[in-house]
């Protein structure tokens, strides 16, 4: 490809940030949610691609701490799917616990960002979005797997972004849509677990709940039930944003007050 073609190719691309794209069929949207419901329940391919959820999780604590004034120090992420996000600043206080807090609700709110724009048919700007947010991530990750792992997945959204067709680009969108949504749910269970064998077994690193409750005095189970209650209702409404797009079927909840039989649309 000349320096010709990718002028033309990145302005063509400007200009679908700008524009809407032709919905997919609603097909297309049933199948990508029922593929991204096994890739969070099958555990073998959990354990791939929880990397996905780790890197959205803190990358919500990155941009918590950057938000509340903290200094964002570095980014780690390990081949167990775990990660650590280190910013320096008071040990207490709005700032660290709202730091804290942001982990566990970062991807199911990124997931339910991605449906809105998927339902307003922005399908491109919401690949675009996600490489912009992947590049933030890169900056501040400060070990060899963690640059791989961010690289990896920031290289395969441009790749589908710049060369795929309108129509893998929609399944790819809608894919990662529906596993944010739906991932969001799973690692609060995995925490909870992890916290009952902390119980009887001391010693192992606290949760996010865990800190929390020393910071606010609130128990960690109550921090627990607010992670799944956040990854609920941004499942629900996000999935409703893009299966009443799909499918032109009117949700009250997530669409707004359906318009009468026999009454025109305002």
């Amino acid at each position: 490809m000349n320096t010709a073609e990718l002028v033309d190719r990145g302005a063509s691309i400007a200009d679908r940030l700008t524009t809407t794209q032709t919905p997919p069929p609603w097909q297309l949207v049933v199948v990508t949610g029922v593929a991204a419901l096994v890739l969070v329940g099958y555990g073998p391919l959990w354990r791939l691609t929880r990397n996905v959820v780790t890197i959205a999780h803190e990358g919500g604590h990155a941009l918590s701490a950057l938000l509340t004034g903290r200094r964002l120090n570095s980014i780690t992420l390990h081949s167990d799917t775990s990660g650590l996000t280190v910013s320096s600043g008071k040990p207490y206080g709005p700032g660290m616990i709202l730091t804290a807090m942001a982990g566990y609700p970062a991807p199911p709110l990124l997931g339910l960002g991605f449906a809105a724009l998927l339902g307003a048919d922005r399908i491109t700007l919401m690949l675009w979005t996600s490489i912009a947010l992947l590049a933030a991530v890169l900056i501040k990750v400060r070990n060899i797997y963690g640059l791989c792992t961010v690289f990896a997945l920031g290289a395969t959204v441009f790749a589908v972004s710049w060369f795929g067709t309108d129509i893998v680009q929609a399944a790819f969108a809608y894919l990662a849509a529906w596993f944010l949504l739906l991932a969001g749910v799973r690692p609060v269970v995995e925490m909870q677990r992890g916290r009952v064998h902390r119980w009887r077994q001391p010693g192992n690193v606290d949760s996010d709940a865990d800190q929390l409750a020393r910071l606010t005095h609130i128990p960690g189970l109550l921090w627990v039930f607010f992670f799944g209650a956040v990854a609920l209702a941004a499942l629900l409404a996000g999935g409703g944003l893009m299966l009443s797009e799909a499918t032109g079927i009117c949700l009250p909840v997530v669409s707004g007050p359906c318009p009468q039989p026999g009454v025109p649309a305002p």
